[in-house]
């Protein structure tokens, strides 16, 4: 945990990977080296390993969409870049699993992910932001946007769809935190996997005696009539990833996203001006900010020639997203924030088989956000420089600690 404020000059290539931002809205220096001198390049991890950092948007689909790289965690060389629990190779879903396990587990959460049904959420999102904006204006001015309104949201929609009581809320801000950020220790993600595993247990437990309209009850009940046997661990697992993706990684883009459209004024005018531009101003959000860069890992099952190089079978792999998502072959000044540019083709949700499964619902959340915030609060500012903002530099999904704003 670092606060951007400091003009020393950035360590070079040897440094340990991850690499901090120096600006919250702009990727690590090292990366323009990297681009100019080694698109592809074998990196020293903060663990001491080490891995290979692919860079640049048609290197990193192409690698994304190749049968020879693999996202199990159980692979000896995956590229975790902080200390973990052994648990962490083990107890995880769909998203470090290899076809077909992928396939068939994924197919569980799928369903409750498709638009049509997100869309269905429309209704019930607005009124939960709607309220969480009437919360902060009572609460005054200044408050802290990111407590106030971007972790309670998203939460209380993830909430919703797994059929979690929403009063447990804090239980799982506290134990995602942990478990995400660059700085927990070991024993303190062990020992926040094994408390949210002992909750999410006695929930299911409680969910196989009377099931509800939920996804977990959902997938209980699918188990049940297709006769296809399953595990605690194996709904936990699944559990445990669609509170920490859909949760965590939404709550950073609101607030991170809404400090950055508070420093382009010229550009949040054009969505206060026009809210129906928001849809095509998120993703272009999405893509300046870049907040899951460090979070596609992956493991080479055979030799791998891409860009020049031989990545041997075995090597850990990062496919490092800031690089797609500012590649100047493919957008034009990679580094302005257009909100008219406004493509899906970024690399925000990744890309191939582990595209994210809540994109649709994340789009969703967005939009109904900041469609909103900046009509019912026009006059919304930060409190504080941007620059002086704590981040979450190392962290598997960058955001901020705080927001303070003004009204």
């Amino acid at each position: 945990m670092t606060t951007p404020t400091t003009e020393a000059e950035p360590e070079g290539l040897d440094a340990p990977f991850p690499w901090d931002r120096k600006c919250p809205f702009s990727p690590p220096e090292q990366y323009a080296q990297l681009a100019a001198e080694r698109p592809i390049a074998k990196a020293r991890l903060a663990t001491g390993r080490e891995a290979w950092l692919v860079t640049g948007y048609h290197n990193i689909r192409q690698l994304l969409t190749d049968p020879r790289v693999s996202s199990s965690r159980r692979e000896e060389n995956f590229p975790f870049y902080f200390p973990i629990p052994e648990v962490f190779r083990t107890e995880t879903s769909f998203i470090g699993y290899d076809p077909p396990e992928h396939t068939r587990t994924r197919r569980k959460a799928a369903v409750t992910f498709t638009n049509r049904r997100t869309q269905m959420l429309r209704p019930q999102i607005e009124k939960i932001v709607d309220e969480t904006i009437d919360r902060l204006i009572a609460s005054g001015s200044p408050a802290d946007l990111h407590h106030e309104l971007s972790l309670p949201i998203p939460m209380t929609v993830i909430c919703l769809l797994l059929g979690i009581p929403y009063e447990d809320h804090e239980f799982f801000q506290k134990h995602g935190a942990v478990l995400l950020a660059g700085d927990s220790t070991t024993q303190q993600r062990q020992a926040a996997m094994v408390e949210v595993g002992h909750y999410l247990e006695n929930l299911i437990a409680i969910k196989e005696k009377t099931p509800g309209d939920d996804l977990l009850s959902r997938a209980i009940v699918e188990y049940r009539e297709s006769g296809e046997e399953y595990e605690t661990r194996d709904l936990v697992n699944l559990c445990r990833l669609l509170m920490n993706g859909g949760h965590e990684t939404t709550a950073s883009m609101i607030s991170i996203g809404t400090a950055c459209l508070l420093e382009h004024p010229e550009e949040l005018a054009k969505i206060k001006a026009d809210p129906s531009l928001v849809p095509t101003a998120l993703e272009e959000v999405i893509r300046f900010l870049t907040i899951g860069d460090a979070a596609i890992a992956r493991v080479a099952m055979e030799d791998i020639e891409i860009g020049g190089v031989t990545i041997p079978k075995g090597d850990g792999i990062l496919c490092v997203a800031f690089t797609g998502n500012r590649d100047p072959e493919v957008y034009e000044e990679p580094d302005k924030l257009i909100l008219e540019r406004g493509s899906r083709k970024h690399l925000g949700f990744g890309h191939g088989l582990h595209h994210c499964i809540g994109a649709d619902l994340a789009r969703l959340e967005l939009e109904i956000v900041w469609s909103k915030l900046f009509q019912r609060l026009p006059d919304l500012r930060l409190a504080v420089p941007y620059k002086d903002i704590r981040t979450k530099e190392g962290a598997v999904i960058y955001g901020v600690w705080e927001l303070p704003v003004e009204f």
